[in-house]
């Protein structure tokens, strides 16, 4: 393994485990006018950004979401606490699903548990999903770095000037797969949810 492909995964390692969540105790307890989340938002996820120039959400993007009933209205313009972890949720998940199935996902989660006086609320969810987040990373860095070396065995019989690229492209195929197959993994987990819940209706 070169120096490069040294830094390489070790800056990849590096990333992963600065990789945090939005703890609700970090979510202010007062109502947030749309500015105000979008500053929020943008602070508290800033190190997810692919370029210090994105935006993680924008009055736009939060604008769509009420009007495709991801988000339930603001309240006189105002975003309550359970705005801000709906829209976690929503963040996390647009990067590799569809409106239609973030629809389905979190829509039955919003009915029940927004601004919920059950015993259960949204926070409870938030915490509970994002409480094994931890855990989950080191099983990903384990994953991540097999599938490196992996990578590296691949093309031995290139030149030494093709080989690199060779590899990093094998590196880029196999995480590509793997988040392929889960992809389509929960694809089929929102289907047969969906034909569940149109089951019990009959």
């Amino acid at each position: 393994m070169t120096i490069n492909e040294k830094d390489l995964l070790n800056s990849i390692m590096e990333s992963l485990s600065r990789i945090d969540y939005i703890k609700p105790e970090d979510i202010p307890n007062i109502e947030l006018y749309m500015d105000q989340v979008t500053t929020f938002m943008d602070g508290q996820l800033a190190v997810s950004k692919r370029r210090p120039e994105d935006k993680i959400l924008t009055k736009t993007m939060i604008n769509n979401y009420t009007k495709n009933n991801l988000l339930p209205p603001p309240v006189k313009k105002k975003y309550s606490r359970e705005h801000i972890l709906a829209l976690i949720f929503i963040y996390y998940y647009k990067s590799i699903l569809s409106i239609g199935d973030i629809q389905a996902v979190l829509n039955p989660i919003i009915e029940k548990y927004f601004a919920s006086d059950l015993n259960f609320n949204l926070e409870d969810i938030y915490s509970e999903v994002f409480r094994l987040e931890k855990s989950e990373i080191q099983n990903l860095q384990k994953d991540i770095a097999k599938k490196y070396h992996t990578s590296q065995q691949t093309f031995q019989d290139a030149s030494a000037e093709e080989q690199p690229s060779l590899q990093r492209f094998a590196f880029i195929c196999m995480l590509s797969f793997d988040v392929y197959l889960k992809k389509q993994l929960i694809e089929k987990l929102i289907d047969a949810q969906a034909g569940g819940e149109k089951n019990s209706e009959k």
